[in-house]
């Protein structure tokens, strides 16, 4: 029994930190992702889960952006629009007036 409890006591600690360790590498990794996504002609926008099955997104390409929903059988396009601009550029052209 004493056996046991020096086990847990030992184990439980290593546990929690390789957990710990797991979400701080994948944090770490998904920052190195996203920065190297800037330069990608096509980026997915926003989704919207409608089902289990289904889900809508919203894909920029090339100053374009297409609406398409995601089923099991496949995409299908069901609108495109000229791109909006980013946020961030909206803001800096507001600070930027008089």
């Amino acid at each position: 029994m004493l056996w046991y409890l020096v086990k847990l006591l030992v184990l439980l600690p290593v546990i929690g930190l390789l957990a710990w360790a797991c979400l701080v590498l994948t944090r770490k990794m998904q920052e190195r992702a996203t920065l190297s996504l800037g330069s990608r002609s096509l980026r997915i926008v926003e989704t919207l889960m409608l089902s289990p099955t289904q889900r809508l997104a919203v894909i920029a390409f090339h100053d374009r952006e297409i609406l398409v929903v995601a089923n099991r059988q496949g995409l299908t396009r069901l609108a495109e629009a000229p791109a909006r601009p980013a946020l961030d550029t909206i803001v800096a052209a507001k600070a930027s007036e008089p």
